[in-house]
């Protein structure tokens, strides 16, 4: 698989478009988000809070490589063309969340706003997708401190790419109005024990 030059990504420092960013949200949720670089605890957090009973979410890109892998596509052939495997991940994760119960409480391993840094890392231009963004409005967006990264088999990124989509992911977050919390490095269940503290205060 070829990625495009980290390094001169003609979109690597896209800002999303102000007036756009005064769109207003659709619709409130009761869903709280987990975020957070690859290799930075998301699925596992969100594994333990489904086994504590809590309803969840998992995370789009992962879910449609590994349905494409259960129809006869190798992860490389679904990666052939990164910009228009973006845009089917972006098409997919927007239909999920619109399927999902709004009154709910949800744990989203992964929000939509999510897939804007990755835009910039295949060199699309975030605000293009920017609309998708205000259909649903978060309870809760918690981003979670990097761990060392590792390599999964299903994730292309190194260390460097996982660094920038943090920084941007946090950064588009706030653009769009979230207070975002961050979640220290901890173990597993005290990170999860952070979040439902500060889900329930």
């Amino acid at each position: 698989m070829t990625m495009p030059d980290f390094d001169s990504s003609k979109f690597r420092i896209k800002k999303l478009n102000t007036d756009q960013l005064s769109t207003p949200f659709k619709v409130q949720t009761n869903w709280h988000v987990i975020s957070g670089a690859s290799s930075s605890g998301k699925t596992t957090v969100i594994n333990l809070l489904n086994d504590m009973g809590f309803k969840t979410s998992p995370e789009p890109a992962r879910l449609y490589l590994e349905q494409g892998v259960a129809q006869g596509h190798t992860i490389a052939e679904q990666r052939k063309d990164m910009r228009a495997l973006n845009r089917a991940i972006m098409a997919y994760s927007l239909k999920l969340e619109l399927d999902l119960p709004v009154d709910e409480v949800v744990f989203l391993d992964r929000g939509f706003p999510d897939c804007l840094s990755y835009c910039r890392l295949v060199g699309l231009d975030p605000n293009e997708f920017l609309p998708g963004c205000f259909h649903r409005r978060y309870a809760t967006v918690f981003i979670l401190d990097r761990l060392p990264f590792y390599h999964d088999g299903v994730r292309y990124e190194d260390d460097a790419i996982a660094e920038f989509l943090h920084q941007w992911t946090y950064k588009d977050y706030i653009a769009l109005g979230y207070n975002v919390i961050r979640v220290p490095v901890l173990p597993p269940e005290e990170r999860v024990a952070f979040i439902l503290k500060k889900f329930s205060d």
